[in-house]
């Protein structure tokens, strides 16, 4: 299907963590991301943005730490630590039945290198490093951040990898 629109632009993708010092600490050695604000503390009784956190989370919603950090590309990183209700914490298997974003995707060229950076600080490798073009050497690979978050490596951009299949 063809269209006259064109895609929208991805803005930032916001990823919850337990643990916030130790997030920024992870995305930064491990995936190169900079900080470009915070870390801030966010409320539900905040006169600004405290009741638009509410309708987003729920009025259980009290309080939250979040940083905002940038890719190599300008994709904006937020890190959500939720502090009340306090987050869950759960190492289970990927629950794809029940919908929803599954995993971020990264490009490095080095699927190799940058896999050992992720189980030497925490993370852990879920997949084996999968050649799918051997003739354009097109790889990849899944792993986890520290707290089970999904992150795809791919060996080349996303055009690379499915242009002109």
């Amino acid at each position: 299907m063809h269209s006259n629109i064109s895609p929208a632009p991805i803005n930032h993708i916001a990823i919850s963590v337990p643990d916030l010092e130790k997030g920024i600490q992870w995305y930064e050695e491990v995936m190169g991301f900079a900080v470009v604000r915070g870390p801030a503390e966010l409320t539900s009784n905040d006169i600004q943005i405290g009741k638009i956190l509410q309708n987003i989370f729920g009025t259980r919603f009290n309080r939250l730490r979040i940083v905002w950090m940038s890719s190599v590309n300008n994709i904006g990183i937020e890190l959500f630590q939720f502090m009340e209700p306090e987050q869950l914490i759960e190492n289970k298997q990927v629950e794809y039945w029940h919908g929803g974003v599954i995993h971020i995707a990264i490009t490095e060229k080095n699927i190799e290198s940058l896999l050992e950076k992720v189980t030497k600080n925490g993370g852990k490798q879920i997949s084996s490093i999968w050649e799918l073009d051997p003739k354009k050497h097109h790889k990849l690979a899944f792993c986890t951040d520290p707290f089970g978050n999904i992150i795809e490596i791919y060996s080349h951009s996303f055009e690379q990898f499915h242009a002109n299949r």
